[in-house]
């Protein structure tokens, strides 16, 4: 089965954060990536550029409106992503409890609907 891990984080940590600390951050993501596919668990993953950079897209009425930034206001963003493929949700609830950013915000753990 495939799951979501959603990756939550309070975008200014990353901007306060020394080079020095963001350089051992990624270091530590590329070892869990590497980690994760040498398993056979990861299928795909990306970071995300800051809300700043978001659009929200709304249709109402057949009319298409469009907002800068996400929808709602909240202290942690959505930062990133891994799809990984878990035998269930016990396997994926240990996947993201490694994910190095669940220490500083959270991992949200979704299972993927697959269509026929």
């Amino acid at each position: 089965m495939q799951y979501l891990l959603l990756i939550y984080r309070n975008e200014n940590y990353m901007t306060d954060m020394s080079a020095a600390d963001r350089q051992k951050l990624m270091g530590e993501y590329g070892a869990y990536t590497q980690s994760i596919i040498q398993s056979g668990h990861f299928k795909a993953g990306d970071g995300l550029q800051p809300t700043t950079t978001a659009t929200t897209v709304r249709v109402r009425d057949g009319k298409t409106m469009t907002t800068d930034g996400p929808f709602a206001e909240t202290r942690e963003q959505l930062g990133g992503y891994y799809l990984v493929e878990a035998k269930d949700l016990d396997e994926a609830v240990a996947l993201a409890a490694r994910v190095p950013e669940a220490k500083r915000g959270s991992i949200e753990v979704r299972p993927v609907m697959i269509y026929n």
